[in-house]
This record gives C-alpha cells, structure tokens and sequence, in this order.
C-alpha cells in the first residue's frame, strides 16, 4: 500500500512536473530569483555612490567660485601699484623653501585653501569617480595658487612665494580628500536633501539665493563690525578707563542696519516654503552670526573692545527691522520681491552716500595683532557690504522671472 502510494505520488509529481503551467512557474520563479539578486546587486552599487543631488552639486560650484573671488582679493589686496619687478616666475618656484617659510603662515596657507578642495570635489564628484574628484580638485587648487602667485609679483606689497603654493595645493588636496570621504555618507546626504526640501525651494535661483545667504553671513562675522552694521569700529584713543567724549547717535547706521536685515527678509521670504518660519529662519541665522562674532571677537579683538559690535544703532535697527518684517510677513511674493528691491536700493544709497563709514585699516588698532591677513578680511567684510545689494538685486530680478 505504502509502495502503490508513494508511486502515485511519484506518478502525480511527475505529471505536474510535465504540465505547461508549472514549467512556467519554474521559470518565473528563477527569473524573478535572478531579478532580485540583479536588483540587490544595483543597491550595492547605488549605495557605494554618492548621494548628491544635481541642485546640491550646482550649489557646490557656486559657493567654490565665490570662494575663489575671496582667495583672489585676500591675495591681491590692495590692487595697487602693479608694476614689473624684474621677477622670473622660474626663479620663484626654484628658491629654497626656508627662504620664506614661517609656521604661522603655512598654517593659514593650508587652512585657506581646505575649503575650496572641499566644495570643488563636492561639485565633481555627482560628475566623476572618487580619485578624478580629487586629482581634478588639487589641480584647480594648484591652479588658482599659482596663478595667484604669478600676479603678485606684480604688486611690490606681496612676495611670490613657492611655499604658498605648496601649502596652498597641500589644502586643497586635503579639503578634496575630506570631502570625497563624506560624499559616500548616504544617510547623511539623505537626510540633509530631505531637510533642504522641506524648507527651501529647488531650483537655479533657490541654489544661487543660498550661495547669496552665505557670502552674508560669512561679511557678517567680522567681529570688528557692528552687528548687521556696515562701519568699522575705530576706537584707536580709548583706553580701558579713560572717559569719552560723547558722539551723536548715528541714525542713518541705524537705518543701515534695518535695511540689512529686510534685505535678508526678503531674500528668506523668497528661499523658503513656508514663509511662517521666516522668523525661525532669522533668529537661527542672528544667534549663529552674533556667536561667531563674540568667538571671534574673544580671539582676536582686545579686551575692552569685546563686546563693541553690540552698539544703540545696531539694536535699534534690528529691532526696527524685525518689527517690519512680521508686517510683511503675509505678502505675496511679488510684493515682498519690491519690498526686498526697495530696501537694497536704500540700503546701497546710505552706505555709499550718507554713512562715514572707517576704513578697514582704521579697525585694526582693535585687534591683538597687525598682520596683513586681518586687514584683508575687513577689507573682504567692507566688499560684501556693498556688493550684496546689488546681488540681491539680481537674485529678486531672476526670481521676477521665474
């Protein structure tokens, strides 16, 4: 009986075995096997890539040129008095290297430069392999410090240097390895385009509108500067008990500083989604540029000019221009891109025509230290004064357009 039975079995299987269906069953069954280990074998690869997107990259490219544009001030300021030294350009990169190596400035060199290696392979590395991102990233490093080299020996305030090169490249070599490093991180790139659309827009104008947010913030740091002001703190006769003479109260500075913040009003009102957090925006953004003020103002400012950048005029203006910024809070978009257009014609107006404002130079008695690295970071500071407004001018008119 057991014989019989198991033969029927066998019998039945083998009949099953032969039927059409289940042949293409079978067949479905190792194609769709195939397909899954296809499938896991793609997620392998996907996930050894990098998770950046085509917006984040664009931004990159933009935040590597500004970056670029300040590398180029700091090492050709002043701009004046161009004239040919009799210098070979050949006899610069064969001088020994302890003709002009000092530790302090090699460490500035390297430290300069790790920021543009860092943002150049972010936007090539969507484009290429990890090694190509880095090679291709020290080369524009060693390009932008050679070519910043071979113009200063031109200018008779600056020395050509063929350690700054070294060390300028040795940066960007570091900067492009950091970020090739962190390219991989998908949940970290996950979650950071996750928070960046939820909040702000993606688009052409959206990527250069936070390029436009961080060239303010990083002209707003410069701890001798008023908060959201535009003069320089040039307190060059107090000492830390003598007394002062009384000086009027500057209400076009105040102004100035009202101006500043409806231009950064506007151009959150413009990045973000949901206009409501604009105050969130902005009370992030304040404390995280008055606590880099005070770092660097604990740093490098001498004791009795610690806390300077907080004046009358700047408090006034912020709060004026808070006041006014919960009133346009609830505009339409067109008329907050007018708003952000009349504030930064104003504001362009009072600094170059109605404020004395101090020189870079005149800060400096502020400071600890004298070196020339300081004074081009204010005269960095005074550049993006006046140029954001008429940056912003051109974002609000691409966004007109849009």
């Amino acid at each position: 009986m057991r014989a019989r039975f198991d033969g029927a079995v066998d019998e039945e299987h083998g009949r099953e075995a032969a039927h059409p269906c289940f042949v293409q069953r079978c067949v479905k069954g190792v194609s769709s096997n195939r397909l899954n280990s296809h499938q896991v074998t793609q997620n392998k690869q996907h996930m050894s890539k990098p998770i950046i997107p085509e917006s984040s990259a664009r931004l990159h490219t933009l935040l590597a040129a500004g970056y670029a544009l300040f590398i180029a001030y700091v090492s050709l300021s002043p701009f004046s008095g161009w004239s040919e030294q009799g210098l070979n350009f050949a006899d610069v990169l064969d001088m020994p290297l302890k003709v002009t190596f000092t530790a302090f400035d090699a460490a500035i060199n390297v430290s300069a430069y790790i920021p543009f290696g860092f943002m150049v392979a972010l936007a090539l590395r969507p484009r290429f392999s990890g090694m190509v991102s880095v090679v291709l990233a020290f080369c524009c490093g060693l390009a932008l410090s050679s070519g910043m080299e071979y113009a200063q020996m031109y200018l008779p305030s600056r020395i050509s240097s063929n350690v700054d090169m070294l060390t300028n490249s040795a940066g960007a070599l570091a900067g492009a390895v950091l970020a090739v490093s962190i390219a991989s991180w998908t949940w970290f790139f996950t979650r950071l385009a996750r928070w960046r659309s939820g909040w702000f827009h993606y688009s052409k104008e959206a990527d250069y509108g936070l390029a436009l947010l961080a060239l303010w913030v990083f002209g707003q740091i410069n701890p001798s500067l008023p908060m959201l002001g535009n003069v320089f703190i040039a307190e060059a006769a107090r000492q830390p008990f003598a007394e002062r003479m009384p000086q009027p109260f500057g209400w076009w500075e105040s102004a100035a500083v009202m101006l500043n913040l409806l231009m950064l009003g506007a151009l959150l009102l413009t990045l973000l989604r949901a206009p409501r957090r604009v105050v969130t925006a902005l009370a992030v953004i304040l404390s995280m540029v008055a606590f880099v003020k005070f770092i660097a103002a604990a740093a490098l400012l001498k004791s009795w000019a610690l806390l300077l950048w907080i004046n009358g005029e700047a408090m006034l203006g912020m709060l004026s221009g808070m006041t006014l910024l919960v009133a346009v809070l609830w505009l339409p978009k067109t008329a907050v891109s007018r708003i952000g257009v009349i504030a930064a014609i104003a504001y362009f107006a009072i600094v170059n025509f109605m404020v004395d404002g101090n020189t870079p130079a005149a800060a400096m008695s502020v400071y600890h230290w004298h070196y020339r690295h300081l004074l081009n970071f204010n005269g960095v500071a005074q550049t993006i004064t006046l140029i954001f407004p008429v940056l912003l001018l051109y974002y609000l008119w691409r966004v007109r357009k849009a």
